[in-house]
């Protein structure tokens, strides 16, 4: 199975990268290399997730509006 599928285009190589520039023996960025990437893969894969990246910039900004108007309106 191809590992492109799991996550974002250019992940797989950015990830290759960053991982070969590291020093193994700095744990702490490691595992914060590894969780940014996981992360980015479970986002990938959950459809919710991925329908709210979708939306455009006019969309999210005429519901925050409307969620503006509804509370100022309470």
């Amino acid at each position: 199975m191809s590992s492109a599928i799991w996550g974002f285009p250019g992940d797989l190589s950015q990830f290759e990268e960053e991982f070969n520039a590291l020093d193994l023996d700095d744990l702490i960025r490691v595992r914060e290399i590894t969780q940014a990437y996981r992360h980015r893969v479970m986002l990938r894969c959950d459809p919710q997730a991925m329908a709210a990246l979708m939306r455009s910039t006019q969309d999210v900004a005429f519901e925050l509006g409307q969620k503006m108007a509804e509370g100022n309106a309470r």
